[in-house]
């Protein structure tokens, strides 16, 4: 079949970067085989709570047991996952001699399964784990459980990382940890799950989307790849992101911002910056939302490395179709995407209390993802940029 302009090439296929994705409406019909052909028996479906009591959790339940899967739930966990999260869903999994997790839902879901399946056979706490140096290579590989992932919402594009976030309690901060085999094995990306989502999740795990695809096109590496890879994802979330809002039931524009999140998650293996610098101990401290807390600070961040990312941010604007193209169109951009998506517009709207500023920017300029932002950001630049963002000051 050949396609032309007026006839575009159906949104389903089988893809096998950066690991094996299968993607299209009604996909979800295809878990039992997934499961299986990875081995697994008694897998653990684990998911948020709210998702939990939806007919999508029940359906894919079903659809498992009756074909001789039996799948067992766990639902336990926070919208920020936290340590006792995954220790309550480790007792669970080995309590129910488990082989496998299907992590389903967004990004807590996907975050807590994958970390679950990582820690089911390892003798070291899970902190030691924590991205710092060559931490990674503690872990036994063959002790992790296989997991087929099935993303929900169109933000963190967890489905295809090789990372996840968890809350130290005691610590009070997100830690992320990483592994290779914290890849999901398979995918199941399937539009018609995030028809539901109501237009105000749309918009914040949206504009997470487009936080990672624009961290990873600005972060000052040789990547040309992964440079690619953002720029299409952020033309997605630009000709799609406001028909998935105003529409939550065009397919369409919810299979292209699925991809747009995925390709996010792909693009920022070549790093991130302070938006998500900023964004990981606001979410430790506030619990806010992390898509969200992103959109937040964005413009923020943007203004702060204007100086180092001027001419990509002009490439961006003329990738994407924007007029004039410039730094400033870029800005324009996201700042009517905010207004449009009524998104607050400072970092007190959100909740961030001022008496906690030095504690967030002292976190901020620890956390992993600081040493990779366009321009040198140590404690006193974190606690610049975040005192615009509470007083909504840009440039």
């Amino acid at each position: 079949m050949t396609y032309s302009p007026s006839s575009p090439p159906a949104l389903s296929g089988n893809w096998n970067y950066p690991t094996t994705v299968r993607f299209g409406a009604g996909r979800i019909r295809e878990l039992p085989e997934c499961c299986r052909s990875l081995g697994m028996e008694r897998p653990l479906l684990v998911t948020d709570p709210g998702l939990a009591k939806l007919p999508l959790v029940a359906d894919a339940l079903v659809v498992n047991t009756d074909t001789g899967l039996e799948t067992v739930l766990f639902a336990d966990i926070k919208p920020n996952p936290v340590g006792k999260n995954i220790s309550d869903g480790l007792r669970v999994f080995h309590e129910g001699g488990h082989d496998g997790v299907i992590a389903f839902g967004g990004g807590s879901a996907m975050d807590a399964g994958k970390t679950i399946a990582f820690m089911a056979g390892q003798k070291r706490p899970l902190w030691d784990f924590e991205d710092l140096g060559d931490n990674w290579k503690r872990a036994e590989t063959d002790a992790i459980a296989p997991v087929v992932a099935v993303p929900t919402t169109s933000g963190t594009g967890s489905e295809v990382g090789r990372a996840t976030v968890v809350i130290d309690e005691e610590a009070k901060t997100k830690k992320i940890l990483f592994h290779p085999r914290m890849l999901p094995e398979l995918v199941i990306c399937d539009p018609q799950l995030v028809t539901g989502l109501p237009p105000a999740i749309t918009a914040a795990t949206g504009m997470d989307a487009l936080a990672h695809c624009l961290e990873a096109f600005c972060v000052d590496v040789y990547h040309p790849m992964a440079d690619g890879i953002a720029l299409e994802g952020m033309r997605l979330v630009r000709d799609w992101l406001p028909a998935a809002y105003q529409d939550g039931n065009y397919i369409e524009a919810r299979a292209h911002m699925m991809a747009a999140a995925a390709m996010g998650a792909t693009a920022f293996q070549k790093g991130l910056g302070a938006i998500h610098s900023l964004s990981h101990p606001v979410g430790a401290v506030f619990d806010t939302h992390h898509g969200l807390t992103n959109a937040v600070f964005m413009p923020y961040v943007l203004a702060f490395n204007q100086k180092a990312i001027g001419d990509k941010m002009e490439r961006l604007a003329r990738f994407i179709g924007l007029k004039k193209p410039s730094f400033q169109a870029v800005l324009e951009w996201t700042l009517d995407l905010r207004q449009k998506f009524e998104i607050p517009h400072t970092a007190a709207e959100l909740g961030v209390a001022e008496g906690r500023a030095s504690d967030i920017a002292a976190m901020a300029a620890l956390d992993p993802t600081a040493p990779t932002n366009p321009v040198l950001a140590g404690e006193t630049e974190m606690r610049r940029i975040l005192d615009a963002a509470m007083k909504g000051r840009i440039g």
